[in-house]
C-alpha cells in the first residue's frame, strides 16, 4: 500500500509536476496552498484547486497573514517593485533578485506546517517542488536544506514524517518537459509573482518558466498565458 502524503501546492509549475510524480509512490491525502499576503495568493489558490479537482485531491488554503509583516519582500509589499528578468539572461544577478523576494523562513515554515497536518491526518510524507535550478539562488530549495529538513522531521514527528521532493535534481527545462509528458493542463498553473489576469512575463518566476517551456519545445502550449508572448 502506498504511503499517504500532504502536498505543498502553490499552483506553480514545480508544485504540479512534483505532486504528479509523487503520485507514483504516494497517495496524496491533502494539498495545501498558503496565503501569506503575497500578490498572487488568489491566483495560486485557483490553480492549485484546479489541479486538485482534476486528480480528486482534497485542497485547503492555510492563511498566515502575519508572515507578510516580517521582512520587506516584494512579494508581500506592493510598494516595492518586483525584480524583472529576461529568459536569456536569467543567471545574471539571480541572487540579488532572490533577496528582493525573500520571505523569512518561508519554505521551512511551510514544510513544518505540512508535517503537522501529515502527522495529524496519519500521513507519512510531505511533498514539495524544490528543484536544482532554484536552489542556485534560493538555499531553501537545495539538497542541504532538503536533507537537513528531512532529518529534523524524523525527530520532530512521532510518525517520522519524510520530505519527498521528486524534482530535487531537475532544472526547470526538465520540469517543463515532465509537465508536458504528464499531460498536465497548460491552463491550470500559476507561476507569476504578480496576480493579474495573465502572467506578467517579466518577473523572475515568469522568466524561468518561459525559458523552461522554450527549452522543452513546448512554448506554444503556454505562450498565451503570458503578457509578453511574442
Amino acid at each position: 500500500m502506498k504511503p499517504r502524503a500532504i502536498a505543498l501546492h502553490s499552483g506553480g509549475l514545480d508544485s504540479c509536476v512534483a505532486a504528479r510524480l509523487a503520485m507514483r509512490e504516494a497517495e496524496i491525502a491533502l494539498a495545501i496552498t498558503f496565503d501569506y499576503g503575497q500578490r498572487a495568493a488568489e491566483r495560486e489558490a485557483e490553480a492549485a484547486l484546479e489541479f486538485c479537482r482534476r486528480f480528486g485531491i482534497e485542497h485547503r488554503t492555510v492563511e498566515l497573514p502575519w508572515l507578510a509583516e516580517l521582512g520587506s519582500s516584494a512579494l508581500t509589499h506592493a510598494e516595492r517593485p518586483l525584480p524583472v528578468a529576461a529568459a536569456e539572461t536569467l543567471d545574471q544577478g539571480a541572487k540579488g533578485r532572490a533577496e528582493a523576494v525573500w520571505v523569512p523562513n518561508r519554505n521551512g515554515l511551510f514544510v513544518a506546517i505540512a508535517a503537522s497536518f501529515a502527522e495529524g491526518l496519519g500521513a507519512e510524507r510531505v511533498i514539495a517542488g524544490f528543484n536544482a535550478e532554484e536552489a542556485a539562488a534560493f538555499p531553501d530549495n537545495g539538497a542541504g536544506f532538503i536533507e537537513a529538513t528531512d532529518r529534523a522531521l524524523s525527530l520532530s514527528t512521532l510518525k517520522r514524517v519524510r520530505l519527498l521532493c521528486p524534482a530535487r535534481d531537475m532544472e526547470k527545462g526538465e520540469i517543463a518537459a515532465e509537465f508536458v509528458g504528464l499531460d498536465l493542463d497548460p491552463r491550470a498553473f500559476w507561476c507569476c509573482y504578480d496576480g493579474g489576469e495573465r502572467h506578467c512575463g517579466a518577473c523572475e518566476s515568469c522568466a524561468r518558466s518561459i525559458r523552461a517551456f522554450r527549452s522543452a519545445g513546448a512554448w506554444d502550449l503556454v505562450s498565451e498565458r503570458f503578457m509578453n508572448d511574442e
